[in-house]
């Protein structure tokens, strides 16, 4: 194992101060992505059943 406990793996020799906010940014952008992309397939959806709708009474 690279640490010889759990405190040791938390302040990760010394950088923990720069390896926990990356990997806290990292988490961010993920989820906002994932958020982002189900915001969009939703308006999308509404943007193609409002083009069916409008084909199918014309």
């Amino acid at each position: 194992m690279a640490f010889d406990s759990f405190a040791a793996f938390l302040t990760m020799g010394g950088y923990a101060k720069y390896v926990w906010p990356a990997w806290g940014l990292a988490a961010l952008i993920v989820v906002g992505f994932i958020l982002w992309a189900r915001l969009e397939r939703r308006q999308l959806m509404q943007t193609l059943k409002r083009r069916q709708r409008r084909e199918a009474r014309s």
